[in-house]
């Protein structure tokens, strides 16, 4: 993070209350069900990492006992929905300056309620300097931990659980950064952790590294050699100076020593033939910037053509920078670039990590942890908690943010079941997700911003509708508003802050702060109702279709199985439909779309499935884990199969017969990453030998997965619900994608 460690408002602020906008709380969140900690303390910087337990609500479905009674009732919903409390666990990594360290402690100490251990892992060259005073203040005994291990460790966990973690750093680029998808194998790599000398360690799996070089000029140097040359002593102040600096003043160019005969030996003019090479003859005073940019770049160059002959030597294509002396700083991270890129001819890749600052934190905590085996699950990036990229916490004053950055916070999720990669997928190193990259696309970031600005306020009013009986329902849904609103002018300056900016990633971002608030199903009155409704729809609807012949039957189930998808209270064009006339129903959709379209679960998933069951397919249905917009999830998926084969016997004996397979995505979104699935979905295609896959709805198969190549046929199925999609895609609203694929041989 370039931002976080500014200096220059540290020395004024000896609490927290001084130097930062947000209330410590804010900070240090959940601070009271803070179970384990580890700390890792550099030179400048302290990086606090704990796990907490979080208690939120979700909304539970089940179905009515009827027990003693003679028959259900008409009017009685399909199901009955209850909010109950859930614990999950969290990973907190707070990111602060040296100089806060102590009021930081203090702050801790006084909210510590219970912790289940006496120990704090530590690393980092601090871990020496302030043993004493952590040890003081918090009552927990320091075990300091190895450096080199807990960065691997770091590294590895950001790799496997944050999807658009490393990114290549592209100059002229707009955005300069360019996020990578990650490798379903992270391994082999190369770190290079560039703090006051520089490390290079070949990483070779999980837990086999081995150190094979490094250099004693690396950061340390930088700033001694910068402080005698300048005689200014901070650190992200020497770099300000050499982001103002023109290194051609200072330095020697190749166009300097041989002319225009540099071109006879294929060297560029502008290639720097000698640092500081100006400096032995010119009788001229130089500029503190100028020097400080050709010192950064002397470095910047020395580091870049040592980790492409490591990685050139050790056959590796992928190395990863990390280390104080990166920070996110655009100088030293184009300099770097530049220099792999031209001593490697474009071969060996350099990388460099959203999270970089955490990696000795994430590591010490991770080793702390071991015998709960962290990595057996699969964590997700919480974007409601966490700040991003380059930028300081939205919900600052702007004012403020210079101040305020001193302070940066990453949290993570432990999610319930551990994710894998789809087996089906053709080839998962090239897999991408979504369909438009809106950190790229500037007119369609645009637009969309502005499209989840404007359903705002709908967002809010469903939420509050969905707790009647809530006395703070309002409140929390305002404190809602303001939060997710914040997320979005700050993707609107920011579009990289987490990661690659896609409609998914708005999306996620949505649900994570309505999680936050505690909605965590704000559309689950209307399922229920929705459901209650089809389900007794559902034998007229098999009946007309069973008394078709063959081919109108399929064409007829096609058109039902998307009838339903217009269903979709996320999409502003059919939430004023549905709005305006509550009596809009499934035969009306098929009217309303262009060529007759629209799916849903009950309605038009099931026929759909009963029709290939009744031709001996086996089936496996997949349902989000959890809620996302009006999505059916897999908990709501087991009621409606139960309450449908009380009726068919098709459903009923496919089920019995476990031909028909109800199982969940590990998904709570209205898209679908096909590189982060169930674990139980994955071994299951695998041990069924799944052939076709379909994929319906809009976000899980127009803005996720329209490009996707699988290794078998697929079907890719939706309505376009958005006038500016459709226009994009060159259709017109309700317009209809089906698109069959069949690999190639």
């Amino acid at each position: 993070m370039a931002e976080c460690g500014a200096s220059g408002s540290g020395s004024s602020g000896d609490s927290l209350d001084k130097s930062i906008t947000l209330p410590p709380d804010e900070i240090f969140r959940n601070l009271e069900n803070a179970k384990r900690f580890a700390i890792d303390i550099g030179g400048s910087l302290t990086k606090l990492a704990y796990y907490s337990t979080v208690q939120h609500k979700v909304a539970k479905v089940r179905s009515f006992d009827h027990s003693g009674k003679d028959t259900e009732q008409d009017h009685e919903p399909p199901y009955e929905i209850s909010v109950q409390e859930e614990v999950t666990a969290r990973l907190h990594f707070v990111k602060f300056e040296n100089t806060y360290i102590e009021a930081c402690l203090d702050f801790i100490k006084d909210h510590l309620v219970n912790t289940e251990t006496k120990v704090i892992q530590a690393t980092g060259g601090g871990a020496y300097k302030f043993k004493d005073l952590i040890e003081e203040k918090l009552q927990l005994k320091v075990d300091k931990e190895d450096v080199m291990t807990c960065l691997i460790k770091g590294c590895n966990f950001v790799l496997k659980n944050i999807p658009h973690e490393a990114f290549v750093y592209q100059k002229d680029s707009d955005p300069e950064f360019r996020f990578q998808t990650n490798h379903p194998n992270i391994f082999p790599y190369l770190l290079v952790n560039i703090g006051s000398g520089v490390s290079i360690v070949k990483v070779e799996t999980e837990d086999r590294f081995e150190w094979i070089g490094g250099s004693s000029i690396g950061g340390g140097t930088f700033w001694g050699l910068g402080a005698l040359l300048t005689k200014t002593k901070k650190f992200d102040e020497l770099l300000q100076l050499a982001s103002r600096g023109q290194h051609t003043n200072v330095d020697m160019l190749v166009q300097d020593i041989y002319g225009g005969a540099h071109e006879t030996l294929g060297l560029s003019g502008n290639l720097i033939a000698s640092s500081f090479g100006k400096s032995a003859t010119a009788d001229q005073e130089f500029s503190k910037e100028d020097m400080a940019k050709s010192l950064l770049h002397m470095i910047s160059n020395d580091i870049g053509q040592l980790a492409c002959l490591y990685a050139r030597l050790h056959c590796l294509d992928r190395v990863y920078f990390g280390g104080f002396f990166i920070r996110g700083h655009p100088v030293t991270m184009r300099t770097i670039t530049y220099s792999i890129n031209f001593f490697s001819k474009g071969e060996v890749q350099a990388l460099f990590l959203r999270h970089e600052g955490y990696l000795g934190a994430i590591g010490a905590f991770l080793k702390g942890a071991e015998q709960d085996n962290p990595n057996q699950y699969s964590w997700g990036e919480n974007y409601a908690g966490s700040s991003g990229l380059m930028s300081s916490s939205p919900e600052l004053c702007p004012t403020q943010r210079a101040r305020s950055g001193t302070f940066d916070l990453l949290e993570m999720d432990r999610l319930e079941r551990p994710l894998v990669n789809l087996p089906l997928l053709l080839d998962p190193s090239s897999y991408v997700p979504d369909t438009v990259d809106l950190t790229d696309d500037a007119l369609a970031r645009k637009y969309w911003l502005t499209c989840f600005e404007e359903a705002l306020d709908g967002v809010v009013k469903r939420a509050v509708a969905s707790q009647p009986g809530s006395v703070d329902a309002a409140e929390r849904a305002e404190k809602f508003r303001q939060k997710y609103w914040n997320k979005l002018q700050t993707l609107r300056h920011q579009p990289f802050a987490y990661g690659t900016l896609t409609v998914r990633s708005l999306l996620d971002t949505r649900e994570h702060c309505l999680n936050e608030f505690n909605f965590p199903d704000p559309y689950s009155k209307v399922k229920q109702k929705d459901n209650g409704v089809a389900l007794k729809c559902f034998q007229r609807v098999v009946s007309a279709l069973d008394a078709l012949d063959w081919e109108e039957r399929q064409l007829a189930l096609v058109k039902g199985l998307l009838a339903g998808n217009v269903f979709d209270w996320g999409a502003k064009a059919v939430s004023d439909v549905l709005e305006s006339d509550p009596q809009f129903g499934f035969e009306e959709a098929k009217k309303k779309l262009q060529d007759n379209s629209g799916v849903d679960v009950i309605l038009g998933v099931f026929p759909f499935v009963r029709e290939l069951l009744s031709r001996g397919t086996e089936v496996i249905l997949a349902c989000n884990s959890g809620p996302a917009l009006n999505d059916v999830t897999y908990s709501e998926s087991l009621i409606v199969a139960e309450r449908i084969a009380a009726m068919d016997p098709v459903i009923h004996s496919a089920l019995r017969e476990e031909r028909l397979l109800l199982v969940q995505t590990g998904s709570s979104s209205p898209c679908l990453d096909l590189s982060r699935l169930d674990k139980g979905l994955a071994v299951l295609v695998r041990e069924r030998g799944a052939d076709l896959v379909v994929i319906e709805g809009m976000g899980r198969a127009v803005h996720t997965n329209y490009h996707a190549a699988l290794c078998c046929e697929s079907l890719k199925l939706a309505v376009i619900k958005n006038s500016w999609l459709a226009e994009r895609l060159g259709g017109q609203l309700f317009s209809v994608i089906f698109k069959y694929e069949v690999p190639a041989e």
